[in-house]
């Protein structure tokens, strides 16, 4: 079997795969949450980091932009205008 990741070993991948076959959903799930939710703040940190400068709101924004579009950020941030009048 070709390994998914170029830089794991093929014997560790084939056990990585066994043990998430073996799983049970729940377990699958909640591995699946964590990740996301690692993956969502290490994101937020970059931004912060690469945007000193930024409040939290337009740290916010720039999340929504970098991974929503800008279409949508720019909806969300006259959406949050109006509601803060």
């Amino acid at each position: 079997m070709k390994t998914q990741s170029p830089d794991t070993n093929e014997k560790i991948e084939a056990l990585q795969i066994a043990l998430i076959r073996r799983a049970s959903i729940a377990q699958r799930i909640s591995i699946v949450r964590s990740l996301s939710k690692s993956t969502i703040l290490l994101s937020r940190r970059a931004i912060r980091r690469a945007n000193p400068d930024l409040d939290k709101r337009e740290l916010d924004l720039k999340f929504v932009e970098y991974h929503y579009g800008k279409e949508l950020t720019d909806r969300l941030r006259k959406y949050l205008d109006r509601k803060a009048l």
